[in-house]
């Protein structure tokens, strides 16, 4: 059964009252489970990777990942919403 709109919605509400890392350390922690946050950090180094332009084989090796999740994560950061870039441009100021 899909989860209904406002759920998600909710959500990102939820996400856009973060103000700092530590909020952050304490929401993700409490939201998700240790290999949940395990994964998304993991996806979140993989994209920081390929957008500094290594290699997808480098990456694997690195990170001890498989080629075909950094793929899956390249065509986020090539054909998502836009959320990885902006907030890879933001990272930089």
């Amino acid at each position: 059964m899909p989860v209904p709109k406002n759920h998600t919605q909710d959500l990102y509400a939820l996400f856009a009252k973060v103000n700092t890392a530590e909020e952050a350390k304490m929401l993700l922690k409490d939201i998700l489970t240790p290999q949940e946050l395990d994964s998304v950090a993991e996806r979140w180094q993989l994209i920081q990777a390929l957008h500094e332009g290594k290699p997808q084989r480098e990456i694997s090796k690195e990170l001890g990942i498989s080629i075909s999740k950094i793929t899956r994560g390249s065509r986020m950061l090539q054909y998502g919403s836009g959320g990885f870039l902006h907030f890879l441009k933001k990272l930089k100021k």
